[in-house]
């Protein structure tokens, strides 16, 4: 059987059936360190699709570092076909200041395209969309709550897009919310120029959570699976369908005190349900804070102390609240019950 030719990148070359990490120079710090965009590539030993998965386009989302990490020891890679370009931290910068943004204060998931000689973000944009994603036809994005907020795991596709839809609900995320394409955003560039990107949210910035991991690890596999890069052996598909959410809105903080949070993410609320309190520091003035929007929760403040206008809750409307329930639930128990992706197991 003739083999596969080799994958050429950044001037370094993968044969197939191996995997190499490769340096793509970005730029130098002021005390002239350099920085690079690192990327792991799986060079599979058959003909297949090309893939990339990335993380840290926001620096201070650190969980999809985490699942990456941990799906990059997945026994499942092994078997392989097509290649798979996976970006742990493309924010370098953000990342190594605990921050969201870059140093000149510069969303980077607002600078694409970019250009080669624009901003640091614009740079950066440019680099990771021509050496990265240009040659993928799909991309996995991780992203997780700001700091000081969290999020339910759920994927964010357009309404309108059969290819990410499909393979959202192969993923198995509690929750699907169709978005619109944001200017500048990695999503919007991407399909501009022919590669669809499935976007997943979970967890909270700065911090890992187990379940939000795991869910990430697991629906990254499924997506592979489902695509044919990976066999469906020893890849679990999800026990509930995930819930379709077209519309999402944010409980809003009616004044400024004490926060206490009487639901958290994944609890089903109905119009009128009180869903916290806000007091003064001396308790003597209290409000109940009631929802007016029926659905699940995705997202959800952590901080007790608020303003009056910040963001609570992330509420994404659902048609049948019992259906909404049992589908994290269901999520919940099957990743409880999954061995640690760290032992080399596959849920």
């Amino acid at each position: 059987m003739k083999k596969r030719a080799p994958f050429e990148i950044a001037g370094s070359i993968v044969e197939a059936g191996t995997r190499k990490t490769i340096e793509i120079p970005v730029s130098t710090l002021s005390d002239h360190t350099p920085v690079t965009l690192s990327a792991h590539i799986i060079h599979g030993r058959s003909d297949g699709p090309t893939t990339f998965v990335s993380a840290g386009i926001h620096g201070d989302e650190v969980i999809g570092v985490e699942i990456v990490r941990r799906m990059l020891r997945s026994k499942n890679l092994k078997s392989l076909r097509g290649t798979l370009i996976v970006v742990p931290i493309v924010n370098t910068f953000g990342f190594l200041n605990h921050s969201r943004y870059l140093p000149d204060r510069r969303d980077l998931n607002r600078c694409f395209p970019g250009s080669p000689h624009g901003s640091l973000g614009s740079r950066l944009a440019y680099i990771f969309l021509n050496e990265i994603v240009a040659r993928c036809t799909l991309g996995i994005d991780l992203h997780s709550a700001a700091v000081n907020r969290i999020n339910l795991p759920q994927v964010r596709v357009s309404a309108n897009n059969s290819v990410t839809m499909k393979l959202a609900k192969a993923f198995g995320a509690p929750v699907i919310l169709t978005s619109a394409l944001r200017d500048g955003s990695l999503r919007q560039e991407s399909k501009k120029i022919g590669v669809d990107v499935v976007l997943y949210e979970a967890g909270e910035g700065m911090r890992f959570d187990e379940m939000s991991v795991r869910a990430g690890v697991a629906g990254i596999l499924r997506v592979l699976k489902e695509t044919g890069m990976l066999p469906k052996a020893g890849i679990a598909a999800p026990k509930a369908a995930p819930l379709l959410c077209s519309n999402s809105h944010w409980l809003r903080a009616p004044a400024g005190g004490l926060l206490r949070m009487y639901k958290a993410e994944g609890d089903v609320v109905s119009e009128g349900d009180i869903v916290a309190a806000i007091s003064d520091p001396f308790g003597e003035e209290e409000i109940e804070v009631t929802t007016r929007y029926s659905g699940i929760i995705v997202g959800r403040a952590v901080v007790p102390i608020v303003h009056e206008g910040d963001a609570l809750l992330h509420i994404a409307a659902v048609k049948f609240g019992d259906m909404a329930e049992a589908a994290v639930d269901e999520l919940a128990t099957q990743l409880e019950e999954a061995p640690l992706f760290d032992e080399d197991e596959i849920i």
